[in-house]
């Protein structure tokens, strides 16, 4: 489940940064400055990245063991609004540590041993 919550949660930075990008920049541009090189660049690339973020979001979802409706629909409707996936991430982020303490990664150490 390490694995599978580390691609999720970079991934689901990448489709926030980009929807940020094509929100708050592209759009902009190309409605103000009639300008749609940025849109025409950045929207593909969210496309597909949201399509990764899809499936592993899912497959996220499957692991933990959460219910379709509303965990793993909520988690993958993440990637639609901007600024949401980085809250969604961090919400299965604690969500997973909480339910599946094997998941925390072994290298990363949150105490000090004794």
């Amino acid at each position: 489940m390490n694995a599978a919550l580390k691609r999720f949660r970079i991934v689901a930075w990448i489709v926030g940064t980009f929807l940020i990008l094509l929100m708050f920049v592209a759009m902009p541009l190309k409605y103000l400055a009639h300008n749609d090189t940025m849109v025409s660049v950045i929207s593909p690339i969210h496309g597909l990245c949201y399509m990764v973020y899809l499936v592993l979001a899912f497959h996220l979802a499957q692991q933990a063991g959460w219910k379709f409706w509303p965990q793993t629909v909520g988690l993958m409707l993440g990637g639609t609004v901007p600024i949401a996936s980085f809250f969604v991430e961090r919400w299965a982020h604690r969500r997973i540590l909480e339910e599946h303490p094997q998941a925390a990664d072994p290298k990363v150490r949150t105490e000090e041993p004794v």
